[in-house]
């Protein structure tokens, strides 16, 4: 099947952001209803020129790109090599210079510190107990309790971000949200949850929902899930960073409305 441009419904209603058009490859996660959430919460975040952004999971690209046009020094990591090609040539058609690294998790960029750090990771729970090696799944199966990339971003965030800065991390409500925010914490980052959204299941997901009930990852019947971004801080020395002025902090349970959302989902 040959790529085809398509319009990004996910960009979020921000004046700095011009409409993007991206390539849509085969093979390669679609930006969804997690991206829009992630882009959402990425726009309200303050982003100096020149500030150095990390995309990790880039998939599209797309959340780099929108980095990059905000005038970032943006950098995007992907395992997969079609994922790598995507990001690339939609960087271009975007007239964006984004660097895109091939590489497992944060390997690519060892040693380097970033002020923000963007991933939207494969967090589907899944009856195999590992990553798929290659295929479509392989961007959104994450283990028996979807947690086998979560785990692996929250050991690592230290080591890439700079001090003062930020990790902005999406997931599902199905793969533990107070489990991430307790690790990121136990590695002396202060996290909370900063965006939510509910949204029903999308084909992959109402594939599994009777083994979602069987394993108690959902009570019975239901059909919807709630995503979840969580903002994460590496404070520098004893000083420990503030959410920005007129951020509203959730707690993991949550207290209010999800703001409504409709994309097309895969997951």
């Amino acid at each position: 099947m040959p790529e085809r441009p398509t319009p990004d419904a996910t960009r979020p209603d921000d004046e700095r952001t011009k409409p993007m058009t991206l390539i849509r490859t085969p093979g390669v996660y679609a930006p969804q209803g997690d991206t829009a959430l992630l882009l959402d919460t990425l726009a309200r975040e303050r982003l100096d020129q020149g500030a150095r952004t990390l995309d990790l999971c880039t998939g599209s690209g797309v959340l780099a790109i929108a980095a990059a046009r905000r005038g970032a020094t943006a950098t995007a990591a992907d395992i997969a090599p079609a994922a790598v090609t995507a990001a690339r040539r939609n960087a271009r058609r975007g007239r964006c210079r984004v660097r895109v690294l091939r590489g497992d998790l944060a390997a690519p960029v060892a040693g380097e510190r970033f002020d923000l750090v963007t991933v939207n990771p494969p967090y589907v729970p899944a009856p195999a107990p590992d990553v798929p090696a290659d295929g479509p799944a392989r961007a959104w199966d994450a283990g028996y309790d979807g947690r086998l990339l979560l785990d692996r971003i929250c050991r690592a965030a230290p080591a890439v971000l700079a001090p003062d800065g930020v990790l902005l991390l999406v997931q599902s409500s199905l793969s533990g949200v107070s489990a991430t925010l307790a690790a990121l914490r136990a590695e002396g980052l202060p996290a909370e949850v900063v965006a939510r959204r509910d949204q029903p299941f999308g084909p992959v997901m109402t594939a599994r929902a009777d083994w979602f009930e069987a394993r108690g990852i959902v009570p019975p019947g239901t059909r919807t899930e709630e995503l979840v971004v969580i903002r994460a801080v590496r404070p520098a020395g004893s000083r420990m960073a503030r959410p920005a002025p007129g951020r509203r902090i959730l707690s993991a349970a949550g207290d209010g409305p999800a703001a409504p959302h409709r994309t097309r989902e895969t997951r």
